[in-house]
């Protein structure tokens, strides 16, 4: 049966929800985790699991940490990226990470439909309703009054801590926090899964190609296990919109008509078809929590500008979620400006990430300057291992958005 009133409701049990849950699960905290699905659903992603995701999940338990490693199966390990200039050359950067003293992968490549059943595996039970939807929700001195439909009927349900966790489709989002849809910082993409596809790196690398007619954005090719392939295209709304491009014709031009992919695909078979979905850019600053709530995840709009790295984000917003949620109900305080710590904790840790993922995405406008920094790259071993660094560090990453950065390339 459904309780009439929890400390914490929710919403989405998705990567953002869920390690909010697992968060809350390790202080003690009791809620409950609602999502209108059955799981294992799918949701349409490009499926890379960053360094980002395995630090996260380190930080909740190493033995999960594990498992991903153990389970070739499901899990892909990823050595490296590959980004391939609107020219054609290949810029290959390799890397590792070190997560509490344990040397890993630095990332994972993991369908969504395993990854997301991993993780609300490890709720604990009873923590989640499946085929739970939020119907309404209505603002009082507590907290909000929820209707879920759940079981065939409707259900009343009291919470102090209302945390919005569906996606970039958010309810809470919508008519708490007033977000609407800005092409101005959203994308658009389209993915789907193919076999026999050759011509891959050593290590699993992950392919991002900047190809002119979808800058800026890139198509994608991922390995996955069992000889799988992740691929898409992606691209910013607005130029979408302005050049009228159609993403799958854009798809399938590439990977038919540009020589290097033509040749790696011309064995390939499409095993799924191309399914669309649509990226909240973390390109401005959103509101992430009011009184009585919190965003999470795609709700709260934090995908990367440049990578489009959402999995990782929403982990750490869960993350930060739940240890603001420990220090709000000790202090028995909800009101927005309480809240605003989350917003500022938030920002905190990712806003000058996503910064530079803005700028890096703007200078994808010039195809000559990406091709510009890819051949010095090439050419220079030191200029590669600075890039490289840049991967691990920040603050050196930040580099990338002076132009004194490319004035030095300029003059060597």
């Amino acid at each position: 049966m459904l309780p009439s009133q929890v400390n914490v409701l929710i919403v989405g049990a998705g990567p953002a929800g869920a390690t909010t849950s697992l968060f809350l699960e390790k202080k003690g905290i009791d809620h409950l985790v609602i999502d209108k699905a059955t799981f294992p659903r799918d949701k349409i992603c490009g499926d890379a699991l960053s360094g980002k995701v395995v630090d996260i999940v380190g930080k909740l338990d190493m033995n999960l940490l594990t498992e991903i490693e153990t389970d070739a199966d499901a899990f892909m390990p990823c050595y490296g990226i590959s980004f391939i200039a609107p020219n054609g050359k290949a810029l290959e950067i390799p890397f590792r990470t070190r997560v509490n003293d344990h040397v890993s992968a630095a990332g994972f490549i993991s369908k969504r439909v395993v990854f997301d059943n991993f993780l609300v595996n490890k709720l604990k039970p009873g923590r989640l309703l499946q085929a739970c939807e939020l119907v309404s929700f209505e603002k009082n001195e507590q907290g909000y009054n929820c209707q879920l439909r759940y079981n065939g009927g409707l259900h009343q349900v009291q919470t102090t801590m209302l945390v919005g966790a569906e996606g970039e489709r958010s309810q809470v989002a919508k008519k708490l926090a007033g977000f609407k849809k800005d092409k101005n910082h959203y994308c658009a993409a389209v993915r789907g899964y193919y076999t026999g596809i050759t011509g891959c790196k050593e290590g699993n690398y992950i392919e991002l190609h900047f190809l002119k007619e979808v800058l800026p954005g890139y198509l994608w090719i991922f390995p996955l296990p069992d000889g799988q392939f992740n691929v898409g295209v992606g691209m910013a709304s607005n130029k979408i919109s302005k050049n009228k491009v159609n993403l799958n014709k854009a798809l399938e031009e590439a990977i038919s008509k540009v020589p290097a992919l033509a040749e790696r695909f011309k064995n390939a078979k499409p095993i799924s078809p191309m399914l669309g979905w649509g990226l909240p850019l973390g390109s401005k600053k959103w509101p992430l929590s009011g009184e009585h709530f919190l965003l999470t995840g795609d709700s709260g709009s934090l995908i990367d500008p440049f990578t489009g790295e959402g999995i990782g984000n929403a982990m750490k917003m869960g993350m930060l979620a739940a240890n603001h949620i420990e220090r709000s109900l000790q202090a028995q305080k909800f009101d927005a400006a309480w809240n605003l710590q989350y917003d500022h904790a938030v920002y905190n840790d990712l806003w000058d990430e996503l910064k530079i993922g803005r700028t890096l995405q703007w200078l994808t406008n010039f195809p000559w300057l990406f091709n510009f920094v890819v051949n010095k790259s090439l050419k220079n071993k030191t200029l590669r291992d600075t890039i490289s660094c840049m991967f691990d560090d920040i603050s050196m990453r930040d580099q990338m958005r002076s132009p004194m950065f490319y004035v030095r390339l300029l003059i060597n």
